[in-house]
């Protein structure tokens, strides 16, 4: 019989199990994950960005969570050894409807007491002599790191103090009684007094394996990215970001400077057709006919028709990917890009057809289920965990 069972090992998992660890150091808990080793889906395939908060409404959790969680992760980076390089952000602007739209971003930021400086169209040239643009928002807090490793790590620091992990069992079964939770993992079942599910592009099925009630559908969005080849390595000296659309529900197409001293370029956002599909084409019969009988599908489909059918062509059509970079830096060209590992990002829908764009969670007397935790989930990691330790103690307690 396990105290607490963890079901999930990407970073809000692992970091939920870990602090749950330290804050009941005689519990016994087990953290289950499906795959052979850790933070094999959205938390190893991100760009590894420790976001700063610009973006998110004003007293949101992710708001509130992403400050806390950069901060934090600055911290464990540093105590533990960990890569890690504040290296800022620049959102670049690349004519005057942008600059506009930048400026609204410059007093998102002052709501969100994030630090902000607006560049002139020199400014910016001084800094990046290699973008172009009419001027950008220099945001001095972003960071870079490596989210695989400081799972790694806390994994590492569950395990020593006594917590249990145990891979490769993917869970198919979940009964919910009075007393306790029972999980069917193949040939075992295991026992727990609550369980915690952080399952990412597997969220909703979770729930629905449990009965508890839901409004939403996770709809997977692919992230394609490109590398630069390595001659381009120090292209730019920040993470450069277009200025985003606001009736479109991601970032755009950014050049990234990543933890290992390369630039990529990406990601864009395709309809996914297999949750867990990398490949450049991918289909599961399952997912897809999951998608096509929700109406919250059809109806966020329709809403971004236009934009969608954009992505898609140029996810075949690479120079047309490339045309969004090079609105910001003419020197990349079609032969600098290499193949890099796709992410998928995993976005909750509600049946009315609305993005959700806060995390969510979803609760049931002896569960808790992250269902919607996308960007900046990574950074915010640790503030998450610590969310979802303060509600199992109030249901421990009740």
């Amino acid at each position: 019989m396990h105290d607490f069972i963890l079901i999930g090992g990407g970073i809000v998992g692992v970091s939920t199990a870990l602090q749950l660890k330290q804050r009941h150091p005689g519990a016994e808990i087990l953290l289950i994950e499906k795959e052979a080793s850790l933070a094999l889906h959205q938390t190893g395939r991100n760009s590894g960005v420790v976001h700063a908060g610009v973006y998110y409404q004003p007293g949101s959790l992710k708001a509130e969570f992403c400050k806390q969680g950069a901060a934090l992760t600055a911290e464990f980076c540093q105590e533990h050894g960990l890569p890690f390089e504040r290296c800022g952000k620049l959102l670049v602007a690349t004519d005057e409807m942008e600059y506009e739209r930048m400026q609204a971003l410059e007093l998102r930021c002052r709501e969100n007491e994030i630090a902000a400086h607006r560049l002139s169209a020199r400014d910016l040239e001084k800094r990046e002599p290699n973008i172009n643009g009419v001027g950008a928002l220099y945001v001095p807090a972003t960071g870079i790191t490596d989210y695989g490793k400081i799972t790694a790590e806390m994994a590492r620091q569950f395990q020593v103090l006594g917590g249990k992990i145990k891979m490769g069992t993917a869970v198919q079964g979940i009964r919910e009684g009075k007393k306790g939770v029972r999980i069917l993992v193949g040939a075992e079942t295991f026992r727990g007094g609550y369980v915690v599910a952080c399952c990412g592009l597997l969220a909703d099925r979770l729930v629905r394996l449990m009965h508890v009630d839901m409004d939403f559908q996770i709809i997977p969005f692919r992230g394609e990215y490109y590398r630069l080849s390595s001659r381009h390595n120090r292209l730019v000296n920040h993470l450069i970001y277009p200025i985003p659309d606001p009736d479109l529900p991601f970032l755009g197409v950014h050049l990234t400077r990543m933890i290992d001293g390369s630039v990529t370029i990406g990601p864009n956002a395709v309809i996914g057709w297999k949750r867990e599909g990398y490949g450049r084409i991918n289909v599961n019969v399952r997912d897809v006919v999951d998608m096509i009988r929700f109406p919250g599908f059809w109806k966020v489909t329709r809403e971004h028709l236009g934009s969608g059918l954009g992505e898609m062509k140029d996810s075949f059509y690479t120079p047309g990917y490339l045309r969004r970079v090079r609105k910001y830096c003419s020197h990349v060209r079609l032969a600098d890009l290499s193949p890099y590992p796709v992410g998928i990002r995993a976005q909750a829908v509600t049946a009315a057809g609305d993005l959700v764009h806060d995390f969510l969670f979803v609760e049931s007397e002896r569960s808790l289920h992250v269902c919607n935790a996308p960007s900046p989930a990574a950074t915010s990691a640790m503030p998450i965990g610590e969310l979802i330790c303060d509600r199992l103690d109030k249901k421990v307690k009740s």
